[in-house]
């Protein structure tokens, strides 16, 4: 048991250097914001919205307003991230005055786009803010069915940590269950839902992340916020079934272990250098995602090894796996189905790392149903306190520990 004690070493050093962001974030906040005010009012043109979803030959409008005299006349060009998606009336507008001025979007193709306004002459006011995303979809159906996925695998996802918990429960024991799996995984949700908090509630990093990309979205969304602080807390819960159900020999391995380590020590140095700022607090996030990502591939093979050598899914719930395996298989899903409806296929074939995920993840799902239904589906036999000792030591990730 010693690596889950070392895990709650590291998680008590991530929290505390998390917290020593925060208040670095606070100061820095608070110097930005005047620097916002300033920006607002030096920019007296603006959109209204600044996202909208149209369908294909549907129209909608977005207003120009121009907040002030600005002295002069200007012209403002509309210039498409993409061209075909979108008809805009009209394409130039002369702005000078206070004025509100209605522009017409008719959606022609589907996809996702970003329409920007241009500033002819750019000299004193900036039109970097002058900027509306855009998806064209093919049916507001599919969005209505792909958000209902959408919180039916995060249902599925975050009820599926319990059976685990409720079977140890009623065996007063955790032999047959992987304590490098346990170890992995709360590792990995822990760095999650550090990586989820900070970039959706610490102002100071989601200022830098829209310093490098001032026309994107924040890819976390309150609910990948809970999620991820339920799964490490509940993780945790069955860690500390670990400490007091019978567990035979059962322990941590060294391999996994030594993985525990590494990601520990990139960790450190990477959080060090961001202290010194010698690395953005962004990329030091980024860093925990990439760990929890090598995470996700390792954790589920321990467990795997462990009922082939046992011969038995005894101890190891195969309800958690049916709903892991609902929850991956409705994300997918929701991928294609969104992919179909922007035409927005890059999003898997070009950039394969979520989808290819969920696959993997899916397919040692399928590999667990099949030991648990089809390989080792006879209860095992009783056998002496030594054999039982045996068939219940802990494996590696490659190889049992010797």
């Amino acid at each position: 048991m010693m690596a889950l004690s070392n895990n709650f070493v590291i998680l008590a050093v991530i929290l505390t250097l998390t917290t020593l962001l925060g208040n670095h974030a606070v100061h820095s906040q608070f110097l930005w914001s005047s620097d916002v005010d300033a920006t607002n009012l030096s920019s007296p043109v603006t959109f209204d919205v600044k996202d909208m979803t149209i369908l294909v030959h549907e129209s909608k409008s977005f207003n120009v307003v121009v907040k002030e005299p600005l002295g002069k006349t200007y012209t403002l060009t509309f210039v498409e991230q993409h061209a075909g998606l979108l008809h805009i009336e009209p394409r130039t507008l002369e702005i000078s005055t206070n004025a509100t001025i209605n522009v017409l979007l008719v959606g022609q193709e589907p996809g996702s786009l970003v329409v920007s306004g241009e500033l002819t002459p750019n000299d004193t006011i900036s039109d970097d803010n002058l900027f509306i995303r855009i998806k064209v979809a093919h049916s507001t159906s599919i969005i209505i069915i792909s958000s209902i996925i959408g919180w039916v695998y995060f249902v599925a996802w975050s009820v599926s940590f319990y059976p685990q918990i409720v079977i140890n429960c009623k065996r007063k024991s955790v032999t047959g269950l992987s304590f490098d799996f346990l170890a992995l995984n709360f590792m990995g949700h822990t760095l999650y839902a550090i990586f989820n908090v900070c970039l959706y509630w610490v102002p100071f990093i989601e200022n830098q992340y829209f310093e490098r990309h001032p026309k994107g979205l924040n890819p976390v969304l309150l609910n990948d916020v809970f999620f991820s602080i339920h799964a490490s807390i509940i993780t945790l819960v069955t860690i500390g079934q670990c400490f007091i159900y019978e567990r035979g020999n059962q322990k941590v391995s060294y391999t996994a272990q030594g993985f525990l380590g590494i990601f520990s020590i990139t960790i450190v140095v990477t959080c060090v250098l961001s202290i010194v700022e010698k690395m953005a607090w962004l990329d030091f996030l980024y860093t925990l995602s990439y760990i929890k990502l090598a995470i996700t591939l390792l954790k589920y093979v321990p467990q795997a090894v462990l009922n082939y050598r046992r011969k038995s899914t005894q101890g190891w719930s195969i309800g958690n796996i049916l709903l892991d395996f609902t929850g991956g298989i409705l994300s997918m899903m929701q991928m294609i189905m969104n992919a179909y409806n922007f035409n927005d296929w890059v999003s898997i074939f070009g950039d394969p790392t979520k989808f290819g995920l969920g696959l993997f993840s899916v397919a040692f799902d399928i590999l667990f149903i099949v030991q648990h239904y089809v390989l080792y589906r006879d209860e095992p036999k009783k056998v002496s306190k030594n054999s039982s000792e045996e068939d219940v030591k802990t494996v590696s990730i490659i190889v049992a520990d010797k």
